[in-house]
């Protein structure tokens, strides 16, 4: 029964933004859990070479390509999902963008496309898988949060922004689809290191800080990530809707400060 509580196979997963970073991962780790896996992204050549180097593995994935800032490539992607496999039971919303300087220095183009992106694209893709899942009458929707929504962050403030109005999305999407049998969570990673983070994350000094701030005293690896991501999607995540789980090394926890241990 253990195992029966936190399978997932035989289900079908749509990832918007599943061609790297977190949405690779979180995708890969459907796919080797047994259910129909279909990414999505604006890169049709990186889709493609991500499922064809998926064929040679039991573990096979399809993809859509989709530009999330358009609601009409959004309602196609979705539609071609249903097509091919009949419906949607998860629908992990992943894709963002980040861009990182100070607050006075964002144009209006720079910070249109951040929440583009990051909160009216996932609002959309949120609300076309909704339909479908309303009309099968269950389903749930994982959207990727932050940790910028329990503690602001310098320097990222839209961004910030556009996932704290992912948060309340993700609480007001829960009430009003719960009736229907769908549920929506968020899952808000802490300090991960990925393709894209590295050379941030290659500072001594972000380095140092980051073992200070965390209790677990080590980055996070996209892998962390995985098993939350399968937890709500499972049957063991029943009764959780409209919920934010935070894996992020314990940074949410409250403040370290330096004061010497043996006082």
């Amino acid at each position: 029964m253990t195992g029966k509580r936190f399978d997932v196979s035989n289900t079908t997963v749509l990832v918007s933004g599943g061609s790297r970073g977190i949405g690779l991962a979180i995708a890969e780790a459907f796919a080797q859990e047994g259910a129909r896996v279909v990414i999505s992204g604006r890169n049709e050549a990186t889709l493609s070479a991500i499922c064809e180097a998926a064929q040679s593995t039991k573990f096979a994935m399809a993809y859509q390509t989709c530009d999330v800032s358009d609601p009409e490539a959004i309602a196609a992607c979705v539609d071609a999902v249903v097509a091919d496999c009949g419906g949607i039971d998860t629908l992990i919303n992943c894709a963002g963008v980040n861009m990182r300087m100070p607050a006075l220095d964002y144009t209006p183009a720079q910070y249109d496309k951040i929440m583009d992106i990051n909160l009216r694209g996932a609002f959309f893709m949120a609300q076309a898988v909704g339909r479908q899942m309303v009309r099968q009458g269950s389903g749930n929707q994982i959207n990727i949060d932050s940790l910028s929504t329990h503690s602001a962050l310098s320097q990222v403030a839209p961004y910030g922004m556009s996932k704290s109005g992912l948060s309340s999305m993700t609480r007001a999407l829960a009430l009003e689809w719960g009736k229907h049998g769908v549920r929506v969570n968020g899952l808000a990673p802490g300090f991960i290191l990925t393709d894209l983070t590295e050379k941030l994350w290659s500072s001594p000094n972000l380095r140092a800080w980051n073992q200070t701030v965390t209790p677990l005293r080590r980055m996070g690896a996209v892998e962390d990530l995985v098993g939350a991501a399968i937890f709500l999607a499972s049957p063991a995540a029943a009764f959780l809707t409209g919920q934010i789980i935070r894996v992020d090394g314990g940074v949410s926890a409250g403040l370290s400060w330096p004061i010497d241990e043996a006082h």
